[in-house]
């Protein structure tokens, strides 16, 4: 079994999603430390030519707190909505990603966890990912582990023999490492091709809701394959 993973990012870069479909199980980290102003609570969308944030508005902001104990302040839609409207109403496929949004955007929900599983489950389907997900807090007793031990622990459980992680991670893990415990690590590459982006200089990096606004279905499924596993 391939497990790969990463903390439950509010509509993440495509590479987040290269990860996910790269393996038979992705673990999605909510019982790991909320960072303000990370991931986990925005991202970035095209606006006017230039990289803008775009994100959600946290109840009683904590680092103190795991992801899974964080709440969120109701989202207010109609203007969130409205944002994206100017941003990307000229978009080719901007239906398709007005109503995506639409339905994220909308969820009732003021748990942040369930607010942005919500979120990762739509963008998944819409990608044709078929990915199996799980929460790390289903793990009983992982949580004592640090780092890579929480890993291990993982990949024990699972019967897991290979583990993918995100090319960030290069400096934090060593292959020899997983070698002794029997599992074999390899990192994701990333070839984010450029896309036409209204008449702009390319932005790279950006949410996948902007890759949705730009390119068909079957443009963004060669995307998700345009990666290596080093």
């Amino acid at each position: 079994m391939i497990i790969a993973g990463n903390q439950p990012y509010f509509i993440p870069y495509i590479a987040y999603w290269q990860l996910m479909k790269a393996c038979d199980l992705f673990l999605i980290g909510d019982d790991y430390a909320f960072i303000k102003d990370g991931w986990v609570q925005r991202n970035r969308i095209l606006c006017q030519g230039q990289p803008a944030y775009f994100g959600l508005e946290i109840s009683n902001i904590s680092s103190n707190r795991l992801i899974n104990q964080t709440g969120l302040i109701k989202v207010d839609s109609a203007k969130k909505l409205k944002t994206l409207y100017h941003c990307y109403c000229a978009a080719p496929y901007f239906k398709h990603g007005y109503e995506l949004m639409e339905k994220i955007l909308t969820f009732p929900s003021t748990d942040l966890t369930t607010f942005l599983v919500h979120s990762i489950e739509l963008i998944r389907d819409y990608l044709g990912i078929k990915t199996k997900t799980m929460f790390t807090s289903q793990f009983e007793g992982n949580s004592q582990y640090k780092c890579e031990q929480r890993i291990f622990d993982f990949c024990d459980r699972l019967g897991c023999t290979t583990y993918v992680n995100a090319i960030g991670g290069q400096s934090l893990y060593k292959k020899d490492e997983f070698v002794k415990h029997g599992i074999t690590l390899k990192f994701i590459h990333s070839h984010c091709r450029e896309y036409q982006q209204f008449k702009n200089k390319f932005v790279p990096g950006l949410s996948i809701i902007d890759v949705i606004m730009f390119n068909s279905q079957e443009q963004i499924s060669q995307m998700l394959d345009e990666y290596t596993l080093e």
